[in-house]
This record gives structure tokens, sequence and C-alpha cells, in this order.
């Protein structure tokens, strides 16, 4: 069973940008083997020191564009206009990881939920609740499939 990090990111106080954090307590009840949960309300240049000892890495995140209910894909570290002290993406930080431990960073994934209200105050919608539902059903899933870290 290889070494997980789950890694949930966006703001409770704006309704569905909470999928991340929520998804990452959820899964979190569910006391899983070899899993570490981690939750921020955003990337920071500073969280590259959190992704060492892992095998894998799991980035989830709200998402007003992506397909209902969610889209899971690769992420490959490369370094991209996010680059900045704030709010970057799973990809830059992957990069930064590599130029400070100067090893390729562990194979990492983004799931990304589709919500869709994100204003201050908003609480979390209906639909976004159900495509949380589902996207804790893949995890789950995804976390009992074999690790090959050749696959990624």
């Amino acid at each position: 069973m290889p070494n997980l990090l789950l890694f949930g990111y966006g703001n409770p106080g704006r309704g569905d940008d909470a999928l991340g954090p929520r998804l990452i307590e959820r899964v979190e009840s569910l006391a899983l083997a070899q899993v570490t949960c981690l939750v921020d309300m955003q990337l920071l240049i500073e969280h590259a020191t959190d992704l060492s000892g892992f095998d894998q890495i799991l980035f989830v995140d709200a998402d007003m564009s992506c397909n209902e209910p969610f889209e899971f894909s690769p992420v490959d570290a490369k370094k991209d206009e996010s680059y900045t002290s704030h709010a970057i993406t799973p990809a830059t930080l992957l990069f930064i990881y590599q130029q400070i431990y100067q090893r390729q960073a562990p194979p990492a994934f983004l799931l990304r939920i589709r919500g869709y209200y994100f204003e201050l105050g908003d609480l979390l919608s209906q639909q976004a609740d159900i495509n949380l539902d589902a996207a804790v059903r893949h995890v789950q899933q995804w976390y009992l499939q074999p690790f090959n870290p050749m696959s990624h």
C-alpha cells in the first residue's frame, strides 16, 4: 500500500469552493491506512515541503468549469504563470518540489469537483454536494487500486 497525501484546498466561506476541504474531511472519517490528509485555503510555495515522503499525491479542488460531477487527471511538474508567492497550481507546486529536492516529484493527480456558487457567504449547493458524494466514491475506488509508480 503506497503512502498517499490527499491535499484539499479551497475557501470554506465561499460556498462550493469548500469542495476540496469537504472531500478531505469525508475521507479522513474513513480512516484509510497510509493516507495523510492536508487542507488549506490555497496552494503556496511552502507546501512543497509537505509533499516529501509520499508515494502519490492527490490534489482536490472545486472548479466551476469542469465536467460534472468531477474530473480526475494526472499532474506533471511544470513552471507556469502561477509561479508567484501566492495561490499556485499543483503543477507549479510539483515543479518547486523538484527544484528544492533535486529529484522527481511523486506521481500526482488532480481531482476537480464541479461547483456552481463561489460568492462570499454562499453555502454548499445541493448539486455540488451530489458531485462531492461521487468524488468521495471515486477516491475510495482509486485508493483500492494497485499502486504502480511506473503508470504515471
